[in-house]
């Protein structure tokens, strides 16, 4: 039995030492590679040996690989369910807070029981932002970007994924709400045969210059909220009055809303950076009662993220700041922390899976999905970690990370899906 032992050890040594020494050439040969920054580390936490580790200490921006982090501090703060509201009954009146669960009307997550919950009393209802303490955008964030629905602005109550939908169809063009259709404006045709969207303004009018050659467009248009927006459109839904003031939280009672894997697998496998913020937020809620991304991250780090081996910049739930910095050796200990926290068959199920769902549906593609990772991408900029299972049934953890590179992707990722196969393969 001991020699029987003794030869797994070495046999795994020697497949160690042939594996680092193909991904020194690979890497190094490169020809994708060859003008970016690269990292990779690799790390099996059964024998708790580390495998390769390139550039492990360096800092990368992590893009989206930052919602790991997000996704982490969900397990140590939150149950089995979103809180949904946190409310309390007050002189004859309902008075709620919002927590910042993004699952309000949503149309992409399953609805909980807030409209049934709000429309059954038969009180005044008052909806507080008391508890709010954030900004509409993210530090780091690109100016340019709130016009798109992957930069949403926070919020403390969000609705409908605090987006709505304009579509030009045989019927017309049309909003989804409806709500939003009185903010549609067209303006003088011009040459062109394309639909253009010239201007979105602060209080939601969209500027449009339509084509009768188009007979059909459809784009996702960030809400702007003002209190009015928000007042408007609850009301619109619920079918009650809403009053909006700025009572402090106090002495409330949570409202439990939708499962929270719900919520995560959205987040982590189509990369939702609304679902990351306002997850972030709710987090800080349910801390310091106060809905703030910095007093939440401050909170999270200091409860849970102290004994990383090197220090990070975390800035935002998404990674659509700049200003986030993570090495890749603390993206793999934080993954053996979510690793060791639940079972592997939820884990799994919750990440894109190469080949199958995700972000990485189109890659890391076999008989068998061998590949379970976050994608993390902006310009310039691409990352990838997670799970990846062996030939040889064993799990390890890695994080591949790709910072400064010009133009597509495109090679950087085949590169990568040569390399992680290869893994896959050998080890």
């Amino acid at each position: 039995m001991r020699q029987l032992f003794l030869l797994l050890i070495l046999a795994f040594l020697f497949s160690g030492c042939s594996l680092k020494s193909y991904l020194e050439k690979s890497i190094s040969e490169s020809e994708a590679f060859e003008h970016s920054f690269t990292g990779l580390v690799i790390y099996d936490p059964d024998i708790k040996e580390e495998i390769f580790n390139l550039n492990g200490s360096k800092y990368f921006t992590p893009a989206s690989n930052t919602k790991l982090f997000t996704f982490y501090a969900g397990l140590k703060v939150l149950k089995d369910s979103v809180p949904a509201l946190y409310y309390t009954n007050e002189n004859d009146s309902l008075i709620i807070w919002g927590t910042g669960d993004p699952s309000f009307l949503h149309p992409e997550l399953p609805q909980g029981n807030v409209i049934e919950f709000i429309r059954s009393s038969e009180i005044p209802v008052f909806l507080s932002s008391g508890n709010y303490y954030d900004n509409a955008l993210g530090p780091g964030w690109a100016w340019d970007d709130a016009k798109y629905k992957f930069s949403s602005e926070k919020s403390y109550f969000p609705v409908y994924g605090n987006y709505f939908r304009i579509l030009k169809d045989s019927v017309g063009w049309s909003a989804q709400p409806e709500i939003f259709s009185k903010f549609l404006q067209f303006e003088e045709k011009s040459n062109s045969n394309k639909i253009e969207i010239t201007q979105i303004t602060e209080n939601n009018q969209v500027s449009i210059i339509d084509s009768d050659e188009n007979l059909y467009f459809e784009k996702e248009i960030p809400i702007k909220f003002t209190p009015e927006i928000l007042k408007e459109i609850l009301e619109d839904t619920l079918k009650r009055k809403i009053t909006l003031i700025k009572k402090p939280i106090t002495n409330y009672k949570i409202l439990y809303s939708i499962p929270v894997d719900s919520v995560y697998k959205t987040m982590l496998q189509e990369s939702d950076n609304f679902i990351a913020e306002q997850l972030l937020m709710l987090y800080a809620g349910m801390l310091t009662d106060s809905l703030s991304t910095e007093i939440g991250i401050n909170s999270l780090t200091e409860m849970y993220l102290k004994d990383f081996p090197d220090k990070f910049i975390w800035k935002d739930g998404s990674g659509l700041s700049r200003y986030n910095l993570f090495t890749p050796l603390s993206l793999v200990y934080l993954l053996e922390k979510i690793y060791l926290g639940i079972p592997i068959e939820r884990l799994l199920g919750l990440l894109p899976a190469g080949g199958v769902s995700g972000t990485i549906k189109e890659w890391y593609i076999s008989d068998e999905p061998y590949l379970f990772a976050k994608t993390g991408t902006m310009s310039n900029n691409h990352n990838l970690s997670g799970y990846l299972k062996t030939k040889n049934n064993r799990v390890l953890i890695f994080s591949f990370m790709h910072n400064h590179y010009q133009g597509s992707s495109f090679k950087i990722k085949a590169e990568m899906q040569k390399i992680l196969w290869e893994i896959h393969e050998k080890y």
